[in-house]
C-alpha cells in the first residue's frame, strides 16, 4: 500500500521540465542577437531554492548541451511554480514572482535596445557626445535653474498701478500724426514744455565743444572719470542751484555727490541710513517710485504718515509722532524720514515754520531727514519756496540732514541722468563715493552739461520761459477741469494737478478709483496716476502730469476726459 501510494504521489508530478526553446527570448549583453532560453528548472519554494527537483522518470528527450556562452552572459531564471503544481498553496508567489521577473526582464531588454540603437543616417558625421554632457543635460530637464529671491521678486509683473499704465501707454503711444487715436501719457512727470530751448542750445554749442571746449575733447571724454562726478560739473551744478532755490542758499561742491539722476541717490541714502528691515516716515500722498527706490535693494521699509485733504494734504508733527510711536510698538526701527518738498504729488511747499519743526522732530527721535527737492525751480505759485539747507543754522546737528537734487524735472534732462546728493554728514559722503560706482554719471555727459550750466544766460531765461509756460498749461488745465466738475488741490510748485474725481467713483472705494482709472484708459485712451498707488488714503483722488502736453493740446485732452465724465454721470 506505502509502495502504491508513493507512485501515485510520483504520477502527479509532471515530467515536463524542459519548455519550447521559442518560449523566452533575451538579448545577450555582448550581441544584438536573441537566443533561446532552453531550458527553465523548476524549483522548490521551501528551502534556500536553490537546489533543483529531481526527474522521477528519465527524460525522453534529450538534454541540450551546455551553452558556455550562455552561462557566462546570460539571466538565470528562478520560478517558484512547484508549489502551485504541487496545490501546497504557492499560488500568490507563484503568480506574483513570475509577473514581476518578466516586467523586469522586459524593462532591462528594453533599456538594452535603447543602448545599442542603430545611429542614424546622415550626411554628416556627429560627434561622440560625453558623459559629462550627458549627465549635465539630464540633470538640466529634472528642474529649473533658480534665480536669487530678489530676482525672483523683481521680476514679477508690476502690481503698482502707476507703472501698469505707464507700460499700456508705452505699447500704444499718442502722436498727433501717426497714431491720433493712441494713449496719451499723463502719468509719468516729464517736462517737455520747454525741449525747444534745450535743442536749440545743443545745436548751437554741442559741435564746438565736442571739438575740445571745456575739456569735450575725446581727451576729455574717454578716460576713466571720478565716480562721484567732476569737480567743475559740481561747482556749476552748486552755482545752478544757488539760482533756482532764489539765490538764498549756497551749497558747498565739497559736499556734493553726483549720481545718475534722483533715483540712485535716494536708493544710496537709503544703503547708508538704515539696516536691512528698518523704516523710514513717508508722508502720503508720495511718489510711486519711493516703494522701488528705497526697497527693492536697501530693504528698507516705508511707513505712511497719512495727510488727508481737510488739510490740503499738508503735513503736521501729530501724524508724524502717532506714526513714529505705532511703529516703535511694533519693533520697527524708524531711522528717517523721507520727503518731498515741493510735494508730489499734491504740489503743495513746506512752509518755514514746518522746516523748523521737522528738525526738532528728528533731534527728538534721533533719526534723519531725506528731502528731495527736485520740483525747487519749477514753482508757479505766489508761496516762495524754502530748502532744507536754508533753515540749518550754525547750532543745529547736521549731520542727520541730507538733500536730493537732479537736473530731470527744472532743466527738462530727464535722459541725461544728472542727480545730486547733497549731505553734511561726512560718513555718508565717504560711503555714497564709492556706492556711485554702480550710478556714475558718464563722462560725455557731465561735460556737456558743465558747458550748459555755465552758460548763465541761457540758465537765466530758460528759468523764466520754463516758469512761465508751466503756469499757463496749469491755470489752463485746472480752469478746464473745473468746468467738468472736477477740482484739484492748492497747489504752487510741480508739473502736475492732484485732482479730485471722487464724485466720479462707484462705489467709493479702491475698487471704485481702480474703475474709473480703466475707464480712462480704454474710453479716454489717457493714462493717468491713481491715488491708491500714491498711498492715498481717501478714494478718488488722481495726479494728472500737464507738462507732458503742449498749451495747444489741453482742448484735446479735456475733450477725452469728458467722454469718462459724462459716462459715469449717465451709468449713475
Amino acid at each position: 500500500m506505502g509502495k502504491q501510494e508513493g507512485n501515485k504521489r510520483k504520477e502527479r508530478i509532471p515530467e515536463t521540465e524542459v519548455l519550447p526553446s521559442s518560449f523566452f527570448r533575451f538579448d545577450s549583453p555582448n550581441t544584438t542577437q536573441t537566443k533561446p532560453l532552453s531550458t527553465l528548472h523548476l524549483h522548490s519554494l521551501s528551502g534556500s531554492m536553490t537546489h533543483a527537483r529531481k526527474p522521477t522518470k528519465p527524460n525522453s528527450q534529450p538534454r541540450q548541451a551546455h551553452n558556455p556562452s550562455f552561462s557566462t552572459t546570460g539571466m538565470k531564471l528562478i520560478v517558484p511554480l512547484q508549489g502551485v503544481v504541487q496545490g501546497r498553496g504557492g499560488l500568490l508567489l507563484g503568480t506574483l514572482v513570475p509577473c514581476a521577473l518578466f516586467y523586469f526582464l522586459q524593462l532591462y531588454l528594453k533599456r538594452r535596445r535603447s543602448n545599442f540603437s542603430p545611429p542614424s543616417p546622415s550626411s554628416e558625421p556627429t560627434l561622440p557626445r560625453t558623459s559629462s554632457r550627458s549627465n549635465l543635460s539630464s540633470r538640466g530637464s529634472i528642474s529649473r535653474v533658480r534665480l536669487s529671491k530678489l530676482a525672483t521678486q523683481i521680476s514679477r509683473p508690476d502690481d503698482s498701478l502707476y507703472y501698469v499704465g505707464l507700460e499700456r501707454a508705452s505699447r500704444d503711444p499718442y502722436d498727433a500724426v501717426n497714431n491720433p487715436h493712441g494713449i496719451i501719457q499723463l502719468g509719468l512727470s516729464d517736462n517737455k514744455l520747454c525741449f525747444d530751448l534745450i535743442g536749440e542750445w545743443v545745436a548751437r554749442n554741442l559741435e564746438g565743444t565736442m571739438s575740445g571746449g571745456v575739456d569735450l575733447g575725446i581727451n576729455g571724454i574717454a578716460p576713466y572719470q571720478t565716480f562721484d562726478g567732476v569737480m567743475e560739473l559740481k561747482m556749476a551744478l552748486s552755482d545752478f542751484m544757488h539760482q533756482v532755490m532764489g539765490e538764498s542758499v549756497k551749497f558747498d561742491p565739497y559736499n556734493m555727490v553726483l549720481t545718475a539722476g534722483a533715483t540712485p541717490a535716494i536708493e544710496i541714502l537709503s544703503y547708508c541710513l538704515a539696516d536691512h528691515g528698518n523704516a523710514f516716515l513717508v508722508p502720503t500722498p508720495y511718489y510711486p517710485g519711493f516703494d522701488r527706490d528705497v526697497r527693492w535693494r536697501p530693504g528698507v521699509d516705508l511707513i505712511p504718515v497719512h495727510c488727508r485733504s481737510t488739510d490740503n494734504f499738508n503735513l503736521s508733527i501729530t501724524a508724524l509722532d502717532q506714526a513714529f510711536s505705532q511703529a516703535r510698538k511694533r519693533g520697527v526701527k524708524i531711522r528717517g524720514i523721507l520727503i518731498s518738498n515741493p510735494s508730489n504729488p499734491v504740489g503743495n511747499i513746506l512752509t518755514q515754520d514746518m522746516l523748523y519743526s521737522l528738525l526738532d522732530f528728528a533731534e527728538d527721535k534721533n533719526i534723519h531727514i531725506i528731502v528731495d527737492e527736485v520740483y525747487a525751480g519749477s514753482t508757479y505759485g505766489s508761496e516762495k519756496f524754502v530748502s532744507l539747507a536754508e533753515v540749518l543754522d550754525s547750532d543745529i546737528d547736521k549731520s542727520r540732514f541730507h538733500i536730493v537734487y537732479s537736473l530731470s524735472k527744472d532743466l527738462s534732462l530727464a535722459g541725461f541722468r544728472v542727480g545730486v546728493i547733497c549731505s553734511f554728514n561726512d560718513s555718508v559722503l565717504a560711503a555714497a563715493k564709492k556706492l556711485t560706482r554702480f550710478s556714475a554719471i558718464s563722462a560725455p555727459t557731465q561735460r556737456l552739461v558743465t558747458s550748459m550750466l555755465s552758460d548763465k544766460r541761457f540758465i537765466r531765461e530758460y528759468l523764466e520761459t520754463n516758469r512761465k509756460r508751466i503756469r499757463q498749461v496749469r491755470d489752463e488745465f485746472v480752469d478746464c477741469l473745473s468746468k467738468l466738475g472736477i477740482k484739484c488741490a492748492k497747489s504752487s510748485a510741480g508739473m502736475f494737478c492732484w485732482a479730485n474725481m471722487s464724485g466720479l467713483i462707484r462705489p467709493y472705494s479702491e475698487k471704485g478709483e481702480i474703475e474709473l482709472w480703466e475707464k480712462f484708459l480704454s474710453i479716454a485712451k489717457i493714462s493717468i496716476t491713481p491715488g491708491s498707488a500714491c498711498h492715498c488714503i481717501e478714494p478718488g483722488w488722481f495726479r494728472i502730469c500737464f507738462t507732458t502736453i503742449t498749451l495747444e493740446e489741453v482742448p484735446l485732452v479735456i475733450k477725452r476726459i469728458r467722454r469718462v465724465v459724462e459716462s459715469c454721470n449717465s451709468s449713475s
